[in-house]
């Protein structure tokens, strides 16, 4: 695995919440923000700031009650010219009567002020139920995949309990393994984040493991 295969990582949890919550969305104001500030910018288990702050924020648009649209943006540190990534991402999801829940999507990642192309797209596919989640992402440019599962509990003190683990095998090029435990609860209109992210990468201080926290609204 090349240090360079590494540079181009974003923040897959916008998408997932914009997936997970797209029908309250459209119910209540089919257009919603968010911005939120935290210790680092962490992808699949990287740092995508150099271990730095990130501030972050994004718009969404559920224009009918399955499809959702959106955009979001941070800032970023691969160590060269590259200071901004902007996403642009787009699917559809459902709940069946089952309460399987089912995403398709996809998502554009733009970086600027870059020398090198290393702007990609992925398609993905995800299916949730009853606290569980597993999803599929497929970088279409560069044939990269990557496998992921989850499990979100809620605790009796109102806090929220999540586990992630994911799986990023690069097109010929090796593969490495990530994995959190996180919390998450709100308090005085705020969503709070506290989170510990690892991965089996060798040699890469982004990839050691680390705490996170973050701040964050939505409107």
């Amino acid at each position: 695995m090349k240090l360079t295969t590494l540079k181009p990582l974003t923040l897959i949890a916008s998408t997932l919440l914009v997936s997970a919550s797209f029908n309250t969305a459209y119910a209540e104001d089919p257009v919603s923000a968010n911005v939120s500030l935290a210790t680092d910018y962490v992808w699949r288990g990287v740092s995508q700031t150099s271990e730095n702050a990130a501030i972050s924020g994004g718009f969404d648009w559920t224009p009918s009650e399955n499809f959702y649209v959106g955009t979001w943006a941070s800032n970023v540190d691969f160590g060269g010219v590259e200071n901004i990534e902007v996403d642009l991402y787009g699917g559809w999801a459902t709940e069946l009567s089952s309460g399987l829940g089912l995403d398709f999507g996809f998502i554009q990642y733009l970086y600027f002020d870059d020398a090198a192309d290393v702007d990609f797209n992925e398609i993905y596919a995800g299916l949730s139920y009853s606290g569980f989640s597993g999803k599929l992402s497929y970088d279409v440019d560069n044939k990269n995949t990557y496998i992921e599962a989850g499990y979100d509990y809620e605790l009796s003190s109102g806090l929220g309990l999540g586990f992630h683990v994911g799986n990023y095998s690069f097109d010929g090029d090796g593969d490495y393994t990530d994995y959190s435990i996180g919390l998450s609860g709100s308090f005085k209109g705020l969503d709070y984040g506290l989170s510990y992210y690892d991965t089996d990468i060798d040699g890469l201080a982004e990839a050691d493991g680390r705490v996170v926290l973050s701040i964050s609204r939505s409107f």
